[in-house]
């Protein structure tokens, strides 16, 4: 950065971070991409975003950077806020449509009710049926302590197994995916840590512990 880049990707806290300390300058930049936009505009971030966007920003300026938002997702709320970065005449891309609840069609999916005292033992069960001991499963938790609860399991743990949250330091984490990717490992418990951002590929079978909230 000292030298001089052309693009600089970060998170919002580290770019302030590097803001507050002068080694960072946006006072010329040209172009904005906010990635996962309805993450980046909730869950606290908003407040850092327009921290950082403030200095390059100019009210009613032709001059402003480009502003770029992507998104899986996009509530209407995500586009008042985006209103303080965008032309008043910007354009919408949308590449879903109205196939909103449609999932892939080579995908089976199934809805098993049973006693949340017995989700381990059944959880156990579809894994051996419909994964085997040779395929990948992931496994979805709510919280954490679930994830290591359901990780330690005996009824899971019959298959090597290893959890994923954020409490689990970064390097860590690393370590564990790319055992997972080469197949060192089974089965991936995790919280939804894992949901967003991950190539992992030939996984046969993704389990929601609960249905989500």
């Amino acid at each position: 950065m000292r030298s001089g880049i052309d693009i600089l990707v970060g998170t919002p806290g580290r770019i302030k971070d590097h803001l507050q300390n002068g080694k960072l300058d946006l006072a010329k930049v040209k172009h904005v991409v906010l990635d996962e936009v309805d993450q980046m505009l909730d869950m606290g971030f908003a407040e850092q975003v327009e921290d950082i966007l403030r200095v390059a920003y100019k009210k009613d300026s032709e001059d402003n950077p480009q502003t770029l938002l992507f998104s899986a997702t996009c509530p209407h709320w995500v586009y008042d806020v985006a209103k303080k970065y965008m032309k008043s005449r910007y354009e919408q891309i949308d590449l879903i449509g109205k196939r909103t609840q449609k999932a892939a069609t080579t995908v089976e999916h199934l809805a098993i009710e049973c006693h949340w005292s017995q989700r381990a033992a059944v959880i156990g069960d579809v894994i051996q049926v419909y994964s085997g001991s040779r395929g990948r499963t992931i496994v979805f938790c709510e919280t954490k302590k679930e994830a290591n609860e359901l990780a330690l399991n005996a009824s899971i743990k019959q298959v090597d197994c290893q959890s994923l949250h954020g409490d689990i330091p970064q390097k860590q984490r690393e370590i564990t995916l790319k055992g997972f990717r080469n197949g060192s490992f089974k089965v991936l418990v995790a919280t939804n840590v894992a949901a967003r951002g991950l190539d992992i590929p030939e996984v046969d079978l993704v389990v929601q512990s609960s249905p989500p909230k």
